[in-house]
């Protein structure tokens, strides 16, 4: 039996808002099996709490809830007594490693590459890739599924509301210019 694709969200690619939405939106689609930790979800929502002060606990607790709601068996447990025994360059990343090793993933989708490196992490088989490049590798598999998540997540944009337009410039700005430009070819489908 074929085994889905899997993949750890590290907490980089999911404080962003509009990069968070995105791929969540997609995961939802189940064409994929989206995995995070508790550790991670503390990491970007103490981000956010630092960055946002004026989002509530309560909030914050909400759309954590909202995502693992939308992504089923999305938390990865049991991959604690993994950590010590990995290598990083930043010892502090060894946790989504290790969840990758747990859960078991074949790709952790970060912006911090130079923090996991390939050689650290083949043995593991595992790889990491930019969430700009993993959005265009599911967007040359089903391209009308990323249009259609891209939609949606504008869609809820509404204080204040996005043009096609300011959507691409603000992927643009959160590091998927590939993506933007993708469905920039689809504009009039956003």
């Amino acid at each position: 039996m074929h085994r889905r694709l899997t993949v750890v969200f590290d907490a980089c690619v999911l404080y962003p808002a509009t990069l968070r939405n995105l791929l969540i939106q997609l995961a939802s689609t189940r064409r994929f099996r989206a995995t995070w930790t508790a550790t991670i979800r503390e990491e970007w929502t103490r981000a956010l709490r630092a960055d946002k002060p004026d989002i509530s606990s309560a909030q914050i607790a909400r759309l954590a809830g909202l995502m693992e709601a939308a992504v089923p068996d999305c938390i990865v447990t049991g991959y604690m007594p993994l950590i010590d025994g990995l290598t990083l360059p930043d010892p502090a990343d060894r946790h989504v490693l290790a969840a990758a090793i747990r859960a078991p993933a074949d790709l952790i989708v970060t912006t911090n590459l130079k923090h996991f490196p390939a050689r650290a992490l083949a043995p593991f088989g595992v790889r990491a890739v930019h969430p700009d490049d993993f959005i265009m590798q599911l967007h040359d598999l089903d391209a009308e599924a990323v249009v259609h998540a891209a939609r949606s997540v504008r869609s809820r944009l509404r204080s204040p509301p996005f043009s096609s337009a300011s959507f691409l410039d603000l992927l643009e700005r959160q590091g998927l210019a590939r993506t933007a430009a993708a469905l920039g070819s689809s504009l009039e489908h956003l």
